[in-house]
């Protein structure tokens, strides 16, 4: 049976509570680009942890932008910075493309339960460039099971989480982990829709070959079906 995921979605959009909270009536979010379009992205910001947070943390201050945003089937040339993602074999295709979004702020932003669900797995992804502490919460929509991935954060949230745990609609479940403890990323969340995460546990690719793009992509659906957020993007 082919479950129409995306309709679900958006036809209970009005019950789910912001993952990050933002007054939609007075802020907007910085559109990232972590494509090759973006030649400011160079080799030595990638690669330097903290150079890459100035990056992040100036490009929103110029906006005037307290959060940042995107990444979802993103091509991104960022990976670059970690073999996490390189290929097995020197002739074989890189992971490069993102499956998620990204929500970019400053450490210890709380994140929020969109929906009730349980306690998946949680783990800490302790690789150059991987989730670092990662939350995976199931859920059930009109008879649905899928699953949300939070990635990047804080390593005092998994010590309180526990597989089985059921979560509420809006409780506070993690917060944007410091570099350290994120897989030394600048601090952000990321965000993945799940519709049959396998065996996995407490992780699930974030990113894909560009050759497998349409099963992972169907596999994982926008994100902003839930988070509704990129109607408030900074024009």
């Amino acid at each position: 049976m082919n479950i129409d995921y995306r309709n679900i979605l958006i036809k209970n959009q009005h019950t789910f509570h912001p993952v990050v909270e933002f007054d939609a009536n007075k802020e907007r979010f910085f559109l990232f680009d972590f494509t090759s379009n973006n030649r400011e992205l160079t080799a030595d910001i990638i690669e330097d942890a903290e150079k890459f947070r100035e990056y992040i943390e100036s490009k929103l201050k110029t906006a005037g932008c307290r959060l940042g945003i995107g990444g979802y089937a993103e091509h991104r040339t960022v990976y670059s910075r970690s073999g996490v993602f390189d290929a097995d074999k020197d002739e074989e295709e890189p992971r490069r493309l993102h499956l998620a979004t990204d929500i970019w702020g400053k450490a210890g932003t709380p994140v929020f339960a969109p929906l009730g669900g349980m306690v998946h797995s949680v783990a800490y992804n302790d690789q150059f460039g991987d989730y670092g502490a990662t939350v995976v919460l199931l859920h059930q929509l009109e008879g649905c099971s899928f699953y949300t991935l939070y990635g990047h954060m804080s390593l005092r949230d998994i010590r309180h989480l526990t597989s089985g745990q059921y979560v509420v609609r809006g409780a506070e479940i993690a917060h944007f982990g410091e570099p350290h403890e994120n897989g030394h990323w600048p601090p952000h969340l990321h965000f993945q829709v799940i519709l049959d995460i396998g065996m996995y546990a407490g992780d699930y690719p974030g990113v894909c070959k560009y050759s497998e793009k349409e099963q992972y992509l169907k596999n994982c659906p926008d994100p902003d079906l839930i988070l509704q957020m990129n109607r408030y993007i900074l024009n």
